[in-house]
């Protein structure tokens, strides 16, 4: 596939909004272990969610097919996304819709901006979304004199606290309710000094703010979870009613969704509205899902436009090893169960998207020789926890591996010299190559003896070994190597081990 779509070009790094890292992974992560409160409020809080997601997946006994179901629908919307996106906009627009293409983070602040100024506004509530958030569309418009209040709960806190989300589904995981407590009674206005820190009398302040905001505005902005092409319907889902005070009583929405986010079908949403729900909070179903089509006159929003983004998504789908991450539906169940996201939280990534999907879709729309984001696909461990918990079976740590090699053969490819870690897998190739040298090696190189009486863990290498050692020990190398323990016992000083030749070929018939 060409790195173009429906005839626009894709687009460098720049202009890309909130997608790039703005340190490296490593660097981040190491000064965010030190937030004790951090790691307290994420473990306890990715523990319950993950807890119950288990118990309502368990409660079905298609869940393995219906896995199955929702990455077949997916894979085949990414194989024909061109001809769905345009089906989708024909039938859009015949039902009162307008529809405006974004190629990077800057057009579709360009057109939302100019599309609020239209009505006179200089206010204006927002949905829960992703996309927004990728592109900063909040900071743009206050650079534009127009005010975007966050309307979801957790959204709110982080915006009224001058934060970014740690999370996709719970963008405040990172804080707790004392925390919420003291973020209300400083910036809100006409809050009890009395507050408590109780989640109804918390919920309740947040309430009451939002309430004559939802009343009065004139102008909404929403993402979308899904767009269905055979109908031209946008739907969001939601647990709060939020969702539906903003996409039913503003008289303008403006709704921000990524090129990727389209099912073919209205049959196709049975799969994800079982999908969904039950991988990201642990529910049966969402308690709110607000499905739109066109306009109706006198009847909710009567002016309606789609704000259609690509922003590098392009350029993911025609990477043929990770294109399957554009079929995330945002559930952040990976999250949830990747120990290092548990330890580090979400503002370690520096993207707008977090954890493993974060760690393999911001490289991917940005490109691995992007500096900022080249370290991303190494802030995993392979454990394949995110894979397994994936409701559409993204291989996620199979597309690390692939991006990890992408981005050594990108710094092989600018070095003059070799690396260390060239000559070092040079150096393994040519010992691992034939026995007989990997008996000289061992020969000359007792590593066993040298820990013998000290330590049993290694606590420091050199180079590049350093940064392993850095954060674990390594168990000292044993007094004596599998080959030697065989000749000792076997009574053979050159015996072939068993599996083995002479050589330290693998046999025929060693092998299991």
């Amino acid at each position: 596939m060409s790195n173009t779509f429906l005839g626009m070009p894709t687009l460098p790094v720049f202009g890309r909004g909130n997608l790039n890292a703005t340190e490296p992974f490593p660097q981040a992560a190491h000064r965010e272990l030190g937030n004790a409160q951090l790691r307290a409020n994420l473990g306890h809080a990715t523990h319950t969610i993950r807890d119950k997601r288990l118990k309502v997946v368990a409660e079905l006994p298609d869940w393995e097919d219906m896995r199955d179901a929702g990455s077949a629908i997916k894979n085949a919307t990414m194989a024909q996304l061109p001809a769905l996106l345009e089906q989708f906009e024909a039938n859009f627009t015949a039902r009162g819709g307008t529809i405006h293409w974004a190629r990077d983070a800057q057009e579709a602040n360009e057109i939302a901006t100019a599309l609020i100024r239209e009505t006179g506004e200089t206010e204006v509530v927002k949905v829960k979304s992703m996309a927004t958030q990728e592109i900063g569309l909040n900071e743009y418009l206050e650079g534009q004199g127009i005010s975007a209040l966050e309307t979801d709960l957790a959204e709110l806190i982080v915006q009224l606290d001058h934060d970014k989300p740690s999370h996709i589904l719970v963008p405040a995981i990172h804080k707790n309710r004392s925390q919420i407590r003291e973020i209300f009674l400083r910036e809100m206005e006409d809050v009890d000094p009395a507050l408590g820190n109780e989640p109804a009398r918390l919920a309740e302040t947040a309430r009451r703010h939002l309430r004559k905001k939802f009343l009065s505005a004139k102008v909404a902005v929403s993402g979308a979870n899904f767009g269905l092409a055979d109908t031209g319907t946008l739907a969001v889902v939601e647990s709060e009613g939020n969702g539906r005070m903003c996409l039913t009583l503003p008289e303008t929405l403006i709704t921000v969704m990524g090129i990727e986010k389209l099912l073919p079908s209205w049959s196709d949403l049975e799969v994800f509205m079982q999908l969904l729900p039950r991988s990201s909070t642990g529910e049966r179903m969402n308690p709110y899902t607000s499905l739109w089509t066109g306009t109706t006159p006198g009847d909710g929003p009567q002016n309606v436009h789609l704000v259609l983004l690509d922003n590098g998504r392009t350029a993911a789908l025609a990477d043929e090893m990770g294109r399957t991450a554009l079929n995330c539906i945002r559930c952040s169940a990976c999250m949830n169960v990747c120990p290092v996201y548990e330890r580090t939280g979400g503002h370690a990534y520096g993207s707008t998207y977090p954890g493993p999907i974060g760690a393999i879709l911001s490289p991917l729309m940005t490109g691995i020789k992007s500096e900022e984001n080249n370290s991303l696909p190494y802030a995993s461990s392979l454990c394949g926890a995110c894979f397994d918990a994936c409701p559409v079976k993204i291989n996620i740590p199979e597309i690390l591996v692939h991006l990890r090699g992408e981005d050594v053969d990108s710094k092989r490819a600018k070095a003059k010299v070799p690396t260390q870690t060239d000559l070092l897998m040079k150096g393994a190739e040519w010992a691992f190559s034939a026995g007989s040298r990997l008996n000289l090696l061992e020969k000359g190189l007792p590593a066993g003896r040298l820990a013998a009486g000290r330590a049993k863990v290694i606590k420091k290498l050199p180079g590049i070994g350093g940064k392993w050692t850095q954060s674990r020990d390594i168990p000292a190398p044993p007094s004596q190597s599998f080959r030697q323990w065989w000749a000792k016992e076997h009574g053979a000083p050159n015996a072939a081990a068993p599996g083995t030749t002479g050589e330290g070929t693998i046999s025929e018939g060693g092998r299991p």
